[in-house]
């Protein structure tokens, strides 16, 4: 091979695995579910919670955690925000 067809086929190989990569991402990607009085909960370990927004009104946040199984799953509930002033 000659060194301009190396050089090809490592340029396009390199876009091709960041394609790949980009595609994988997406599809492993968890999908947020949404709590409800009727949502089963199975919470084995808490990974992580986002924090409140700053408004004095119900808000979204976000809990990603393991259930007992291991499989990673992200549920929205709301909680009251952080800018009520008392």
């Amino acid at each position: 091979m000659t060194l301009k067809k190396t050089a090809l086929l490592l340029i396009l190989g390199t876009f091709g695995a960041h394609a790949y990569a980009a595609d994988s991402a997406e599809a492993n990607a968890t999908p947020i579910e949404t709590y409800d009085y009727a949502t089963r909960l199975d919470i084995e370990h808490v990974i992580s919670i986002t924090e409140p927004a700053n408004e004095c009104a119900p808000v979204p946040v976000q809990m990603t955690y393991e259930d007992s199984y291991g499989e990673r799953h992200v549920l929205q509930y709301q909680v009251m925000g952080t800018g009520c002033s008392s």
